[in-house]
């Protein structure tokens, strides 16, 4: 019953009603009783970046079930169409020894999403540096010849198909690289505001018409800036790169927020950091994907939570020695014990 099932899906998917039904069905048999043990042991089902122990889970997985199934290679095993000979072998084997199941193992979210976090970890076509001028010219040609299949320029070009995506939405045309002229501005504005209205649209279409006058009174801050289709805006913004346009957006939010006020200035700036510190010693934890950042945004101000990483990220990179060697709360530790008592001082 698939009524039933994407009911039962929604307690752990709150947007389950706007699955597909093919997905709502592949879920029902790959993720619905996993959610429910999950949810026995007290577990809530995750979505976001992946957590450092998620990651370590599933290399494990996938290293047992290279182990077990005997197919020699993670690339043979998540990118099996690049071993055309070796494909009817590798779907048995991945068959008989219940891939699905075993690759999600520990992990408290939709299989979809660790199959597609799987296949890039062990894609190795992910880490083969900077694009050369020539690799730019030949991706803009086979986009030209094949549009945005990108599996397919992938197999002809080596490259991942995520890092093709981005790599062309980046060159596809001449990027504006200095300051955003009113009319630029403009444009991200409306863009946003499109998108936005549209996804209340969606989310409130059985509101009557009396509410529905008020409704952009009452839109729920994250909406202005957590998962936006970014290279949909890019598209209508047409001459600057999405995080261009994602930075500049989350600029303007910012000083929306705090009307035209600048933060991370003066006194208010070493107050900002030392709040700052403070706030994520007292977290003690030991990954960053565990940092609820949106709680923690009146440390710095009204601000997006994004605005409160970027500034973390400038902490670390301009205070910690050798951070790119550190764990994250070692990188806290030595905040806190080294550079707050610093600021305090000046402050």
């Amino acid at each position: 019953d698939l009524d039933t099932t994407r009911q039962e899906l929604e307690e752990f998917i709150p947007h389950a009603k706007t699955i597909s039904d093919y997905s709502i069905r592949n879920m029902a048999g790959r993720d619905l009783a996993r959610f429910k043990e999950f949810k026995k042991q007290g577990i809530a089902v995750k979505f976001g970046r992946f957590t450092q122990k998620e990651n370590d889970q599933l290399q494990k997985n996938i290293e047992e079930f290279l182990s077990i199934s005997g197919i020699e290679s993670a690339e043979k095993l998540l990118f099996t169409y690049r071993y055309p000979e070796d494909r009817e072998a590798i779907q048995r084997l991945k068959a008989e020894h219940q891939f699905c199941e075993k690759i999600s193992e520990g992990i408290p979210r939709p299989w979809r999403l660790i199959y597609y976090r799987a296949r890039k970890i062990f894609d190795p076509n992910n880490y083969k540096g900077k694009y050369s001028k020539e690799e730019k010219e030949t991706l803009k040609r086979y986009q030209a010849m094949h549009g945005n299949d990108w599996k397919k320029i992938s197999e002809m070009m080596s490259r991942s198909n995520i890092s093709l995506a981005r790599k062309y939405s980046e060159i596809k045309s001449d990027i504006n690289n200095g300051p955003w002229s009113k009319e630029e501005t403009q444009k991200l504005v409306n863009a946003v505001e499109e998108v936005i209205k549209k996804r209340i649209e969606k989310e409130e279409a059985n509101l009557s018409s009396s509410e529905d006058s008020c409704r952009d009174l009452s839109i729920e801050r994250e909406k202005l800036y957590q998962n936006l289709p970014w290279t949909e805006i890019e598209t209508h913004v047409g001459t600057r790169y999405w995080r261009q346009c994602k930075q500049k957006w989350l600029t303007i939010l910012r000083m929306r927020m705090n009307k035209g006020k600048r933060l991370y200035r003066g006194k208010e700036g070493l107050q900002a950091k030392i709040n700052l510190i403070k706030r994520l010693h007292e977290l003690e934890v030991e990954d960053p994907n565990d940092v609820n950042w949106a709680e923690i945004c009146n440390a710095v101000g009204d601000v997006p939570s994004s605005y409160v990483q970027a500034k973390f990220y400038k902490l670390k990179v301009s205070c910690v020695p050798f951070w790119q060697k550190k764990t994250f709360s070692e990188i806290v530790d030595y905040l806190y014990e080294h550079k707050l008592p610093e600021f305090e001082e000046e402050l």
